[in-house]
C-alpha cells in the first residue's frame, strides 16, 4: 500500500506540474503552442549537430585536396620533360599515279572443236598442258576419211581418161578440139559438107533429083549439130574433171581435219572430250588460252580518265604475290560507262614465265605523270585514333597535335597531302604523348 501510494503521489505531482489547476480547482490542459516549442527546440539541437558534422567533412576534403595539389606540384617538379626524336617533313619526287583494280584476262581464248564427225581415237593433252602452234591436240578415227580419199581419187582418174588425159597427172587443162569425141564429130561434119557440095554441083547439071539434094542438105545440118554437141560434151567432161578434183581435195581436207591441232601457243584450260567418245561436227574438245601477253582490264573513274593515255606505264600486283609486274596501256574505250561512270581500258602485261594467271584480281597503278613533288614524313610519326590521322610536333617545348591527310605509301615514308608543310618537325614514335606535354628534342 505504501508503495502504491507513493507512485500515485508522484504521478499526481507530475500531472499537476504539467497541467496545473485553476483557482476554482479545475484541471488546465497544456497548450498546443507549448508542445510545438518543445519540438522546435529538439529539431534545432539535431540540426546543429548535423551542421558540425558537415563542416568537419568539408575540412577533411579541403585538407585532402591541398595535399593532392602539393603532391602534384612535387611530382611535376621531380619529373623532367620527356625526351623525343623528331624528323623533318621532306620533299620527294615521285610519279603521279592513278590507282585502280581490275582483272587479268587471256589475250586469246579458243574452244577447239571437231570439224568432222567421228570417234575420238587419241587426246594428247590435259588440263594445264602447254601447247605450241600446230601441235596435235586430238585425233578422230581416220579410216572412213581415207576410204573417201581413195574413192575421190578414182573418180578423178576416170574423168581424166574420158577427156583423153593420162590417169595420173597434175594438169587438168585440155583443148576440146583435140578430144576424140570432137575429132570424130568434126570428121563426120567434113564428110557431110563434101557430100553437100557434090550434090549441089550435080543438081546444077540436072543429073540428080531435087530430093537427093535435100537429103544432102539435111545430112550436113545433122553433122553440124553433132559437132556442136561434141564440143559441149567435151566441155562438160572438163567441168566434171574439175569437180572430181575438188571432191578429192575435200576428201583430203576431211582426212586432215581428223587431226585437231592448236591454232596458237598457249595452255589448256579445260578438256571437254575423252577417247572413244563420238563427236558431232563442232563438238568441243578442249579450251586453249594464250597467256603471253595477258590483258589487264581496268575501270578508271571518270575524274581520272582524262589523264590516261595509250602507252603509259602500268605497275600491278596480284593477291598472294609480292612481285610488282609491269605493263603498258594498250587500248582505251571510246565511251564512259553510264552505270558506274568509269572508263574501261586494257593494258598489255608480259607473262613469258606463265606466273600470272587469267582471271586473277589485280591492283594497278597507272603512271600518268612523272616527277611530281610531294611532302613526306616517316611512317612511324603518324598515329591514328578513331579513324583520324595526326602527327605530333614540338612548339616552345610542348607537344602540339596536328591533323593530317595522307596519300601514297613510299617505302618507309608516307605522303602528306594536307596538314604538314615542307620543313616541319614531327615526333617519331610518339607513343602515349599528349598535346601540351613538356618534351625535349634529343636529335
Amino acid at each position: 500500500m505504501k508503495l502504491d501510494d507513493r507512485r500515485s503521489s508522484a504521478n499526481n505531482a507530475g500531472t499537476a506540474a504539467v497541467t496545473g489547476r485553476s483557482r476554482e480547482g479545475r484541471l488546465i490542459r497544456p497548450c498546443h503552442t507549448e508542445t510545438v516549442r518543445l519540438t522546435v527546440a529538439r529539431v534545432g539541437y539535431i540540426t546543429g549537430r548535423l551542421a558540425l558534422l558537415i563542416l568537419g567533412i568539408g575540412a577533411v576534403a579541403l585538407a585532402a585536396c591541398g595535399s593532392d595539389r602539393a603532391a602534384t606540384a612535387v611530382s611535376e617538379t621531380n619529373n623532367p620533360p620527356r625526351q623525343v626524336r623528331v624528323a623533318t617533313a621532306a620533299e620527294a619526287e615521285v610519279a603521279r599515279t592513278v590507282t585502280v583494280t581490275g582483272t587479268l584476262a587471256a589475250e586469246d581464248q579458243v574452244i577447239l572443236g571437231a570439224k568432222v564427225v567421228g570417234r575420238v581415237s587419241e587426246i594428247s593433252v590435259d588440263l594445264g598442258s602447254r601447247v605450241r602452234k600446230g601441235q596435235a591436240i586430238a585425233r578422230i578415227d581416220p579410216s572412213d576419211y581415207r576410204l573417201r580419199v581413195n574413192q575421190a581419187q578414182a573418180a578423178l582418174q576416170q574423168a581424166r581418161v574420158r577427156l583423153g588425159l593420162p590417169a595420173e597427172g597434175g594438169s587438168d587443162r585440155v583443148d576440146p578440139e583435140k578430144t576424140a569425141l570432137v575429132r570424130q564429130a568434126a570428121a563426120v561434119l567434113k564428110e557431110a559438107r563434101q557430100t553437100h557440095d557434090r550434090m549441089v554441083e550435080l543438081w546444077r547439071r540436072n543429073l540428080i533429083a531435087h530430093a537427093e539434094l535435100d537429103a544432102a542438105v539435111s545430112q550436113l545440118a545433122v553433122a553440124e549439130g553433132r559437132y556442136q554437141d561434141a564440143i559441149e560434151e567435151a566441155r562438160n567432161r572438163q567441168a566434171v574433171l574439175l569437180q572430181r578434183r575438188s571432191e578429192l581435195e575435200i576428201a583430203r581436207q576431211q582426212l586432215a581435219d581428223a587431226v585437231i591441232v592448236s591454232p596458237m601457243d598457249g595452255a589448256v584450260s579445260e578438256r571437254q572430250a575423252s577417247v572413244g567418245q563420238y563427236l558431232a561436227a563442232g563438238a568441243p574438245v578442249a579450251t586453249l588460252v594464250n597467256i603471253d601477253p595477258l590483258r589487264l582490264r581496268l575501270a578508271v573513274p571518270e575524274r581520272e580518265a582524262r589523264a590516261v593515255r595509250i602507252g603509259q606505264a602500268v605497275k600491278l600486283t596480284v593477291e598472294g604475290d609480292p612481285t610488282t609486274y609491269e605493263g603498258w596501256v594498250a587500248r582505251l574505250s571510246p565511251a564512259i560507262d553510264e552505270d558506274n561512270r568509269t572508263l574501261l581500258i586494257e593494258a598489255e602485261v608480259r607473262n613469258a614465265q606463265g606466273v600470272l594467271r587469267p582471271g586473277s584480281f589485280a591492283k594497278a597503278e597507272i603512271v600518268v605523270e612523272a616527277g611530281q613533288q610531294i611532302v613526306t614524313v616517316p611512317r612511324d610519326s603518324i598515329t591514328t585514333f578513331a579513324g583520324i590521322e595526326k602527327v605530333l610536333t614540338v612548339a616552345e617545348g610542348k607537344v602540339l597535335e596536328k591533323r593530317v591527310r595522307t596519300g601514297r605509301r613510299i617505302g618507309e615514308a608516307v605522303e602528306i597531302t594536307e596538314g604538314v608543310s615542307l620543313g616541319d618537325k614531327v615526333i617519331v614514335n610518339p607513343g602515349n604523348l599528349v598535346s601540351g606535354q613538356a618534351v625535349t628534342v634529343v636529335n
